[in-house]
């Protein structure tokens, strides 16, 4: 039941994030959509670390695999945060706009990192199991 609450718990902080996100773009004072574009950054940061712990033997504490695959995570978890100021340093989009999409981009990763810890400990409740 405790693995239900969880998955509970993390759908819906997925929701908010999501939902700070569209706040940004959909807003009548913002009213541009290119901070949609952050969603790729979404989609792509949990597959260096599904790809490393298939091909990684989890006995060990640490390997280069895993090691790479937090590297690369950890770029497009950057990449994420830059956009937008990148964004909003140009006048594309406003200030504001970039404030709500930085707080959707911290709630959407911490959802990603709940997932990891949820599910990835490999017990009876694992995502390797879906």
């Amino acid at each position: 039941m405790a693995g239900i609450k969880a998955l509970v718990g993390l759908s819906f902080s997925g929701a908010i994030g999501l939902t700070f996100l569209l706040l940004g773009c959909a807003l009548e004072q913002y009213g541009v959509y290119w901070p949609l574009f952050v969603l790729i950054f979404y989609v792509l940061s949990p597959i260096p670390t599904f790809i490393s712990r298939r091909l990684s033997d989890s006995t060990e504490s640490s390997s280069a695999c895993r090691e790479l695959a937090y590297f690369i995570t950890t770029g497009i978890v950057v990449s994420a945060f830059g956009l937008p100021i990148i964004l909003a340093r140009k006048s594309t989009i406003q200030w504001g706009a970039c404030g709500l999409v930085m707080t959707g981009n911290a709630v959407i990763f911490l959802t990603i990192l709940g997932f990891f810890v949820v599910f990835g400990s490999g017990d009876d409740f694992s995502w390797e199991q879906w």
